[in-house]
Order: C-alpha cells, then structure tokens, then sequence
C-alpha cells in the first residue's frame, strides 16, 4: 500500500504595501481577506494552495510575471478584482474569493464590469484555475483568448446555496476596515 500523497499548504508572507506597478507583462493575483488564512480551501475542498499554483502556471505558460496582493477592505469580488486591476502594471488582475467565486478584471472598466467572470466557485476545479491564469496572461499581452470554458449545473446554486452564505458571512468577518491592500508572496509547502 502506498503512502498518501503529501498535501500542499499555502502562506501567504506580507511584503509590505501593495504599490501600482509599471511592469506590462504582470498580472496581479488579488484574494479576499480570508483566503488561505480563516478558510484553507474553496467551497468544494480544493486547497488554496492548488489554486494558487494553478493561477501562477497558468500565467506563466503565457511568459508574464505574477505578483499578489491581499485586499482587506472588502470581500466583494468585483471591488476585490478592481483594485487588483488598478495595481497591476498591466492592467490586468485575477480576483479570487475564499470558497473559489473568481475574476478576471482589467483596469480600464467599470468595477461591476469584467473581462471573465466564474461565479459557480462549486464547479471551478484545478484545471479551470490553470486557464483562468493563462486567460489573464493573453489579456495582459494584449491578446483575445476565448473565454475560458466552464460546466453549468442549475443544480449546483440551490444544492450549495447555504453553505456560500456561511462562507460569505465569515468572509465579510474577516474585513479590516480602512486597511489598504498589501503584496504577499505564496509560499506553498508540502504538509
């Protein structure tokens, strides 16, 4: 019988303040105030520590740079995926809720408005994390990607609707008002 699969783990380490950066070739990776902190894992058990090193291959593929931030004044998606927006060098930013609900935003449009939206965080799994990065990537060099495919379920809202509702409400707990967003480095290890 073979030993269990070492399970990865995410931190996220403070940098400092997040800054407006002037490189074209970045995309910034912008998390909720609980993410891989109060919570470890989406709303379907996916570790934070997966979707990161999804999003940052996905980016990578496409040859630009990732730098995340941490915003902690929020934990509304489209606030939390514009900021990013507005501090990449790109314009570009992947904004990303704890239970998985994610963004692809750039900085140029409306807060409510974006590039791709993935509100079904029940259905988004490794691989469509990996896509969502390269998606962000093509957008940051100026590229068209399709939109990255994702599965549909009239099931899946009501059959998760009051765990989300947990999950929001302990996100939403987590917020420090007033706080400006701040660079962090992942720093993924397995356990």
């Amino acid at each position: 019988m073979s030993a269990p699969a070492a399970v990865r783990t995410l931190t996220l380490k403070e940098i400092g303040p997040a800054q407006r950066a002037s490189r074209p070739d970045e995309v910034v990776i912008a998390v909720s105030p609980a993410f891989a902190e109060t919570f470890t894992r989406t709303i379907v058990d996916v570790p934070h520590a997966e979707v990161i090193r999804q999003v940052l291959a996905g980016i990578e593929e496409q040859g630009v740079t990732a730098r995340m931030v941490k915003v902690w004044d929020t934990a509304d998606l489209a606030a939390i995926a514009h900021t990013g927006a507005r501090l990449s060098g790109s314009g570009i930013s992947i904004g990303l809720l704890s239970r998985g609900t994610t963004m692809i935003h750039q900085r140029d449009l409306p807060r409510l408005s974006n590039l791709e939206l993935f509100p079904q965080s029940p259905l988004l799994d490794a691989e469509v994390f990996r896509r969502i990065g390269s998606n962000a990537a093509q957008y940051a060099k100026g590229e068209s990607p399709a939109p990255v495919p994702t599965r549909n379920d009239q099931m899946a809202r009501p059959r998760w609707q009051a765990k989300a509702a947990l999950l929001h409400l302990k996100e939403f707990e987590c917020i420090v008002a007033g706080r400006r967003p701040v660079e962090v480095e992942p720093v993924i290890s397995r356990a």
